[in-house]
């Protein structure tokens, strides 16, 4: 039966049996009991399906993961201690030292510091591009040695919008995967696989969970790129893996399975970036309510926006369902019932009058947080991306004076009036 999304977010993932548990059990448990040496080292062959350590996989995690896949339309996925640990793994998985990403530059900016420092030291490079490039540009940023193509459906705090089937269009024709990290809209307002994209991630710790109670991240493969089509450049899938007795990853497992496999028996195993069981647990009890959450969180997000865009103190709002919005038109193809509850808008009067009128709110807190049941805002420029130079902001559409506020699940009337309160 093709099951709606939102019966997906109730049931998908875990069916008890008989006298079973009906939530999903918490497996808090580090180790699993075989009773012979052949039994495990089936495992540690990836000859046979198990557990044998919750660093690498948990029954619990693989319960709320497979939900996650049903959700996005992925054939695989996997959890992630953090988003940041998902971007990560979702691209080291295919890149080494030597390689290339071309990346969107408007993405969250822990991320792009992810991509452009952390990861330049590995000796993997990245060119940036504009979201809003043409077709000739972006095919310019590509090299003989790019790997992987990068961007957000909705980026962080800027709130462009990415044309999914434009990159995805772009990296197909250069043999590579485009991962998209789709944690704004979630999969109840954009499914990024049926655009075209390869690879989904997401902050599991924003709208998924929802509650601000537990971090995480996840990994879904749409199983659709032929990794063996493209084997000169994926290495690491299509020739034999030594660690596990000369394992050829797309051959034993298939495009459906050879990604979030090696992200799991080597990533995994060498990195401990692993979500713990109670996280997941946590995180299934938001997946259960997402698909009601997202349209009040939209409904909030237009309402103030449209707010926002009235007042005169306030030089320009960025939200993609206003008309007037750049990304208005793309926002209606790829996400027609709403994005998310993320606006950002900047006052006149640059940083000093964001941080004055941040201080006077009274409904929304300031937190390093977004997209969950309680409203918060926030000024990037000095928290979540500090790191990046006047210069890096501006490209990246982040002036120093932006304010990012995230409605909640409020009132939509007591949030505006929050707000008119600050302003008055």
């Amino acid at each position: 039966m093709n099951q709606k999304i939102g019966t997906k977010c109730v049931q998908a993932g875990y069916t008890p049996g008989n006298g079973e548990p009906r939530q999903i059990p918490v497996i808090q448990s580090t180790t699993f009991k075989y009773n012979t040496s052949e039994d495990m080292g089936k495992l540690f062959d990836l000859e046979a399906s198990g557990y044998f350590y919750t660093r690498l996989q948990n029954p619990t995690n693989d319960y709320v993961a497979a939900k996650i896949a049903a959700l996005e339309g992925g054939s695989a996925a996997m959890l992630t201690s953090s988003g940041q640990a998902a971007n990560f793994f979702a691209l080291f998985n295919i890149c080494s030292c030597g390689d290339h990403i071309v990346a969107s530059s408007s993405i969250y900016g822990g991320t792009f510091n992810l991509i452009s420092v952390t990861m330049a030291k590995m000796g993997i490079e990245t060119t940036f591009v504009s979201p809003d490039c043409s077709i000739d540009e972006l095919n310019a940023a590509f090299k003989d040695n790019t790997k992987a193509v990068f961007g957000e459906t909705i980026a962080n705090p800027a709130l462009t919008v990415l044309d999914i089937e434009k990159f995805a269009a772009a990296a197909h024709a250069h043999g590579v995967p485009l991962i998209v990290d789709n944690t704004f809209p979630t999969p109840i307002n954009c499914r990024p696989i049926e655009w075209g994209a390869d690879i989904v991630t997401h902050s599991t710790t924003k709208y998924m969970d929802g509650h601000g109670a537990a971090v995480g991240g996840a990994i879904v493969d749409s199983g659709n790129f032929d990794w063996m089509a493209n084997a000169e450049k994926f290495p690491g899938l299509c020739t034999p893996d030594e660690s596990y007795h000369g394992i050829t990853y797309a051959e034993k497992f298939g495009k459906e399975g050879a990604f979030i496999t090696k992200c799991t028996s080597q990533l995994m195993r060498d990195f401990g970036a692993v979500q713990s069981p109670q996280n997941a647990f946590i995180l299934n009890l938001g997946l259960e309510s997402l698909h009601v959450r997202m349209a009040k969180h939209v409904e909030n997000g237009q309402a103030v926006a449209e707010f926002l865009q009235s007042r005169s103190e306030v030089q320009f709002v960025n939200y993609p369902g206003l008309p007037s919005d750049k990304y208005y038109e793309t926002a209606q193809k790829y996400l027609p019932n709403g994005g998310c509850g993320v606006v950002s808008f900047e006052l006149k009067g640059g940083r000093a009058a964001a941080e004055s009128f941040m201080k006077k709110l009274k409904l929304c807190a300031i937190e390093t947080h977004v997209a969950d049941a309680r409203s918060c805002c926030l000024n990037p420029a000095t928290t979540t991306h500090r790191q990046m130079t006047d210069e890096q902001l501006k490209e990246a559409g982040i002036p120093a004076g932006l304010i990012r506020i995230s409605c909640g699940l409020e009132d939509k009337e007591d949030l505006i009036a929050d707000l008119e309160q600050a302003f008055e």
